[in-house]
């Protein structure tokens, strides 16, 4: 920490889409209208869950847990991003760096978390239904997700540690939209190989390991589901997991591609367009996914938009 203490650099420069400065203002349009209706797609799910009662099972507790993190995993990144695009020099300060890796890989990890135990969740229904009741109560449901966000913020505070206990004396131009683990590695004026380590061991559990976790509950539901006698409840069951599924290949996809390729200056320059879908797409996909593909959900938003129809004539 003394050396990172000694710091000359005081404020990044954000390079990021710079290279096409024709493209910045179609790009602010096009990332605006995404994050609104990011913002809207999750608010509402988040809305319908806690309002109609049908819903208030663990399934869609967990759904509203990721909703409400992908919201505040977005407002830590496209915010900055789009004053960025309308900025001849985008800066940030080096706290402000610190502040936005730490928040944004906390939320990040806490999604990764939160997609093992829904995956987690989906196994106990299906293949232990009778017990289902017991192994997911109420209480069990809070302390998974808390135990996910504390989980997810405690590996963030290792990765932001190993990266800004670094030197930065210069240059201070990270080549990215955001303040990313490879980008700011690549501009430290030296090595902390223990940290590299630490950094790629952690992200080897929280992007592998998660999604072997998740993998085997889809082994074990699979097993269970071919099981089952009739074709119309073999369907109902995969209906149940299909939208988990996709989220967790886009998900785990991305981040995999990122966080555990070997480092180089081309991969920097393709990290940052596939850290546009992760920071864009994924968290647009899931209120898509979970309200175009699950009928239970479509059901409540309706009810709930004709309730609210009802109480504006009344």
């Amino acid at each position: 920490m003394e050396q990172g203490n000694q710091s000359m650099v005081t404020e990044f420069i954000l390079i990021g889409f710079s290279s096409f400065p024709d493209l910045q203002v179609p790009l602010f349009v096009v990332f605006s209208i995404m994050y609104l209706a990011i913002l809207a797609g999750n608010i509402i799910i988040i809305a319908t869950i806690r309002r109609e009662s049908s819903l208030h099972i663990p399934m869609y507790f967990f759904l509203a847990m990721l909703s409400s993190s992908e919201t505040c995993y977005t407002c830590t990144i496209i915010p900055n991003m789009l004053v960025n695009l309308l900025k001849e020099k985008a800066t940030i300060s080096f706290i402000g760096c610190t502040v936005q890796m730490y928040t944004f890989l906390g939320f990040a990890c806490t999604n990764c978390l939160l997609l093992v135990v829904m995956g987690y969740d989906r196994y106990a229904c299906i293949c232990k239904p009778l017990r289902y009741p017991v192994l997911m109560d109420q209480r069990l449901c809070t302390k998974l997700v808390v135990f996910s966000a504390i989980g997810g913020f405690l590996i963030s505070e290792i990765y932001s540690f190993s990266v800004f206990s670094l030197p930065y004396c210069g240059p201070n131009k990270i080549n990215h939209f955001l303040c990313d683990i490879a980008p700011l590695l690549e501009l430290a004026c030296a090595r902390n190989y223990i940290g590299e380590i630490l950094i790629f061991l952690f992200s080897f559990l929280v992007i592998v390991f998660s999604f072997l976790l998740i993998l085997l509950s889809y082994i074990l539901i699979l097993n269970t589901v071919l099981k089952i006698p009739t074709a119309e409840g073999k369907r109902k069951a995969f209906s149940t997991c299909s939208s988990h599924l996709i989220v967790v290949v886009v998900h785990f996809g991305c981040a995999s591609i990122v966080y555990l390729r070997p480092r180089s200056r081309n991969a920097l320059n393709e990290d940052m367009f596939i850290s546009v879908t992760y920071t864009l797409v994924t968290p647009l996909l899931n209120p898509v996914v979970y309200s175009l593909r699950n009928k239970d959900v479509q059901a409540a938003l309706k009810k709930s938009l004709g309730r609210s129809a009802c109480e504006r004539k009344m």
